[in-house]
């Protein structure tokens, strides 16, 4: 055996775990374990900090190995909270819990030629498992989210796919910054989970398109794609397929309705 072989054997000996009679062996394996605990004990601690955030029942989150291939917009847009939300800039003032049938009640929703007929929604009572990545769950949690429902859309045509997302936040401050870090985050660090359908799915490796609206305290993603998850084409129309699909905006402009009072009639 080489002088350099018996070097790298004793420079794992611990000398305080020599001294209590532990073989090198015995070290190796303690060592081991106690690494094992360490990363579990980080873990625990992690999510201790998430659900400080405001955001509860979190779903375990993936590997970053699982996380590979989860669908995601190719492009993505943000957009601030016009003055018109106002009234509903923080949630004491629009206390009202979100109703799945509230935002979803239409079952079909229409911009132009384009039908698109709901197949089915889901509210959330908590946040986390409405999303994936690490940074979007701390994003939320900074935003105070509370609640979270989600619709999935197939057009007439059954040619494309869409889905529509609306977040319970704290302050249009809060939406504002959340739809704005969606900007960065979307490229892969994380978005909204799809609503599971046989009909409409995003596929991992298709071509899809979101966007981000702050509403007041409200942030509504909207996320479109063709059904066989090709690019779209020149007869593909992706701004009618999101317009259609903000139609579900109709209940928040209800809630400012209701806080603020109708807006005022145009002078002359």
């Amino acid at each position: 055996m080489s002088a350099r072989s018996k070097r790298r054997r004793s420079s794992f000996e611990v000398p305080a775990l020599a001294e209590r009679g532990l073989t090198r062996r015995q070290q190796r394996v303690l060592i081991a374990v106690g690494t094992v605990l360490a990363v579990l004990v980080g873990g625990f601690g992690l999510t201790l900090v998430v659900s400080t955030l405001g955001i509860r029942d979190q779903s375990p989150e993936p590997s970053s190995g699982d996380l590979i291939g989860l669908p995601h917009p190719d492009d993505y847009q943000a957009w601030a909270s016009p003055k018109l939300f106002a009234p509903i800039g923080g949630r004491e003032a629009d206390a009202s819990p979100l109703k799945a049938e509230e935002v979803f009640g239409a079952k079909t929703l229409k911009s132009g030629a384009l039908t698109l007929r709901l197949l089915d929604h889901r509210l959330d009572d908590a946040c986390a498992p409405v999303v994936w990545g690490g940074s979007v769950l701390a994003e939320l949690g900074k935003a105070g989210c509370t609640q979270a429902v989600r619709g999935v859309y197939l057009s007439a045509d059954r040619r494309y796919v869409a889905q529509y997302t609306l977040f319970n936040l704290a302050s249009s401050e809060a939406a504002d910054g959340f739809v704005q870090a969606m900007s960065t985050l979307y490229r892969g660090g994380g978005w909204v989970r799809p609503l599971e359908s046989k009909t409409a799915v995003f596929s991992g490796d298709g071509y899809t398109e979101g966007s981000g609206h702050a509403m007041g305290h409200y942030a509504g993603f909207v996320w479109v794609g063709r059904v066989d998850g090709r690019d779209p084409g020149p007869k593909d129309d992706f701004v009618s397929l999101t317009l259609a699909a903000r139609g579900a905006e109709k209940a928040i402009y209800r809630r400012v309705v209701s806080v603020g009072g109708p807006p005022p009639l145009p002078a002359g």
